[in-house]
């Protein structure tokens, strides 16, 4: 049967009408179209919801005007913008009845928040502390919202204290003094128990619950070294707290309780073989919602306690980041996939609804030209199977092509397949990569945690080596094709593949990452340098943490390096960075820079995104396509 356009234009040829070939716009443009690495990272992103129990509306942060900000999402499905701070918030902790906020903002990547009372309905903002050089946070808002509870390390800039803050005085006060890195988690619903986990170091925390009624604070869990305690909620009746913990023979995190009275742990799913990475509860705590990490994918569950019954999941397949349930079963979740830039959804667990609550930008790029990687796992040096998510170019032709091998940071993170801009842009172009979650990475146990600590820290460098073997033995790539980034301790890796390896790779970018171990921990802010500690070794034992920094070995680069950081990084100071520049350029290497002054751990602002990635392609494509 022929088209009604095909009838019509026989029609008007018969009646001696000339007709115009229909222009295809597509004869202009080349298939597939893409559109360069600029457009790719202003493809939009939305973050940490909740759900204002006074209205109804949807809060959620998102850098759409260019730094992170605070919206509501308004009833015709418009994002109302709350804040306009230039270098935008850090995080938001709304009151109970959701009339106000406590924002927490820093300047340039400082990281060292102040506190802001925050008018949730017109954006009216209120500054409250000002101390440039303190760190606030763990806001938990009292039960009458006349104050609520924070950390600060204003006292000597390492211990985090606890405070009470009444908004009608505009006065804090002490409420624990004991140091260490103390954050507060949750509030018991009657207003006298405050939640605390110390850490120790990220793999090495205690939980102690506070009185406020008498200021006493109880330590609810045995000390040991190789232990996790998180995301304390306390239940009804202050008898029972449900957290995570790794403190079972499996050693991952599964969803834990303990009896207040007696502090006996009990693991609520014992079988449980993945890592459960995170535990949210409803206002009232009649509902649980809890996120299991596949390898790298997320599945959600809920628990209704009313009912004594798991309820409806969200059919997803991706990664779940942030979640809030409310009293009566709606799911907000923030979700993304190696596809799809993250937005929030909303999941009816009763009715089985699925809907999608924010709508981010793709910048007018095709969605379907993304690509979704393949879980793969190869053998180190020593036998250990390393997990790692491969990803191939959409024509990829079984020949050997330019492959970037990606590093996490952390190291007590785990790369998972969510949606990366400037991913997508190389695939689109090209290259090749691989994203192994070497040893020491989180998700797959405390065992697999452990293995790089201390004097163990190399062996995770020689899983990058396997890495790199693995795509030249399955002629994915060859030598000189193979290019290297990451950030933060991912940076190191960079820094440390290259050292270790020098005529293995074709290209090197290191984010913000550290190049002399003794100099980072003598420079790095002091709260956190007892962390890092745990994990790389004591300051005091110079010679090991010399046998692993980059920096004495740097007159053995051969691989065109370029080195990106933020003037104002507190965890890893910016003198790293230029340790390594200096080294390299007097050993007549070849490197390249880029150092924000308006930035810290990392780039954030949308205007420096550009101007990184736009470097960074440009630089592999120099130096693995040989593109002068």
């Amino acid at each position: 049967m022929k088209s009604f356009s095909t009838v019509a234009a026989i029609l008007l040829v018969s009646l001696g009408i000339s007709v115009a070939e229909e222009l295809d716009p597509q004869k202009f443009f080349p298939h597939p179209y893409i559109p360069e690495i600029e457009t790719f990272v202003k493809i939009g992103s939305v973050s940490s919801p909740y759900v204002n129990r006074s209205t109804g509306e949807l809060l959620f942060r998102s850098s759409m005007s260019g730094a992170r900000q605070l919206y509501r999402l308004t009833e015709d499905g418009w994002p109302y913008q709350l804040t306009l701070l230039n270098d935008g918030i850090d995080w938001y902790s709304v009151s109970n009845n959701g009339r106000l906020a406590v924002i927490g903002a820093s300047t340039g990547g400082s990281e060292q928040s102040q506190l802001y009372l925050l008018d949730t309905r017109e954006g009216k903002l209120k500054k409250l502390t000002d101390q440039k050089d303190v760190q606030h946070g763990s806001v938990v808002w009292r039960r009458d919202d006349r104050g609520f509870y924070f950390r600060s390390n204003e006292e000597n800039r390492k211990d985090f204290k606890l405070y009470s803050y009444d908004l009608e005085t505009a006065q804090s006060r002490k409420i624990f003094d004991e140091a260490g890195s103390n954050y507060i988690y949750d509030i018991s619903l009657d207003g006298r128990f405050l939640a605390i986990i110390r850490f120790h170091s990220n793999y090495n925390t205690d939980l102690l619950l506070l009185d406020l009624s008498t200021g006493k604070a109880d330590l609810m869990t045995p000390h040991r070294e190789d232990i996790i305690y998180d995301e304390p909620t306390i239940m009804p009746g202050n008898k029972f707290i449900y957290l995570l913990s790794n403190g079972n023979p499996e050693g991952i995190l599964k969803r834990a309780r303990i009896e207040v009275t007696t502090k006996k742990l009990e693991f609520l799913d014992p079988d449980e073989k993945w890592t459960i990475d995170g535990l949210s509860f409803s206002p009232n705590r009649s509902l649980m919602a809890w996120t299991v990490n596949k390898e790298g994918l997320s599945e959600v569950k809920i628990w209704d306690f009313d009912r004594n019954r798991l309820l409806s999941s969200p059919p997803i397949f991706g990664v779940v980041n942030s979640a809030f349930i409310t009293d009566d079963a709606i799911l907000y979740f923030a979700y993304t996939s190696a596809v799809k830039t993250q937005d929030i959804w909303r999941w009816n667990c009763r009715s089985g609804e699925l809907r999608k609550m924010t709508h981010s930008i793709y910048a007018g790029i095709d969605p379907s030209l993304f690509v979704e990687p393949q879980l793969i796992k190869y053998r180190s040096f020593d036998g250990l199977e390393v997990p790692g998510f491969l990803y191939l170019p959409p024509d990829y032709a079984g020949k050997p092509i330019p492959f970037i091998i990606h590093a996490h940071g952390g190291p007590e993170s785990q790369f998972r397949p969510y949606f990366q801009r400037n991913f997508q842009y190389l695939l689109l172009n090209g290259y090749g990569i691989l994203a192994p979650n070497i040893r020491g990475s989180s998700g797959y146990g405390k065992e697999y945690l452990s293995l790089d600590n201390y004097k163990k820290r190399l062996n995770s460098i020689k899983d990058i080596k396997a890495a790199a073997d693995f795509l030249i033995a399955n002629n994915y790539s060859e030598k000189g094709l193979i290019g290297i980034k990451g950030g933060s301790y991912g940076g190191y890796v960079v820094l440390a593949a290259i050292t270790e390896y020098p005529d293995l790779f074709g290209a090197a970018v290191d984010e913000v990452g550290i190049a002399n171990f003794i100099t980072f921990l003598t420079n790095t802010k002091d709260y956190r340098r007892h962390l890092r500690e745990a994990e790389y070794g004591p300051i005091e034992d110079t010679a090991f943490l010399a046998s692993i920094s980059p920096i004495h070995k740097a007159h053995l680069i051969k691989t065109p390096l370029l080195v990106v950081h933020g003037e104002n990084d507190p965890r890893v100071p910016v003198s790293e960075a230029r340790q390594i520049l200096r080294a390299v350029t007097e050993n007549g290497g070849k490197v390249d820079s880029l150092i924000f002054s308006d930035e810290g751990h990392g780039v954030s602002k949308i205007a420096n995104s550009l101007i990184l990635y736009r470097r960074m392609v440009d630089f592999f494509d120099r130096y693995l396509k040989n593109e002068n």
